[in-house]
């Protein structure tokens, strides 16, 4: 009974622990310039697969089945969520909106959020584009269970300008940057910047 005591439910107890954040988080490696500067190629971040996606959110979704020119094994692509379904997103000058509420930026630089961002658009103009899936041409609003996304180094990203919305079901997870990540400031600005996606 002490052996049951002391050792098998300990071990049985870490195993059932191991299990668990297995399922609920793993590791990936970020590829490509296109989140510089808050994540850089082949950092690795955590992947929480159980999280609720809000505005502002770095996510991780399957590319293949949302990025019709991607034709390399670049399978997961990691972008943040600027709009979630029924919003309208436009760009003018160097300034995001989402509802026409100003979106805070600060955690990219002036030229990304200017020339880098192509100049003035909306959802209206952009999904006109032959670039887009068909399912989400001549949209002027997010669709349900979707999201609009974009890279943080917008001046090279490939992202929802280009292809459309990511579909909810082809997203594998939220990124976390692990605490012992010496860089605060780009911790801050992918850990909490859902909680400061508006300009005050």
């Amino acid at each position: 009974m002490k052996f049951i005591k002391n050792w098998v439910i300990p071990i049985a107890v870490g195993l059932l622990i191991a299990y668990i954040i297995q399922f609920w988080f793993v590791t990936v490696r970020v590829k490509g310039p296109s989140m510089e500067p808050n994540l850089v190629n082949n950092q690795f971040v955590i992947e929480s697969r159980k999280a609720n996606i809000k505005r502002g959110d770095v996510i991780v979704f399957d590319a293949r089945h949302e990025d019709p020119n991607n034709k390399s094994d670049h399978k997961d692509y990691v972008k943040r969520v600027i709009g979630v379904s029924g919003d309208r997103v436009e760009h003018k000058g160097s300034n995001l909106y989402v509802n026409g509420k100003l979106v805070d930026q600060d955690y990219i630089g002036l030229t990304e959020r200017s020339s880098g961002t192509w100049g003035d658009w909306s959802l209206t103009t952009l999904s006109k584009s032959n670039t887009w899936q068909a399912k989400d041409r001549n949209q002027s609003v997010v669709p349900k269970n979707s999201y609009f996304v974009l890279g943080d180094h917008r001046s090279v990203s490939n992202d929802s300008r280009t292809f459309g919305f990511v579909e909810k079901k082809h997203v594998n997870g939220k990124v976390i940057v692990p605490f012992w990540n010496t860089d605060k400031t780009a911790k801050g600005n992918v850990n909490e910047q859902s909680k400061r996606f508006f300009d005050k």
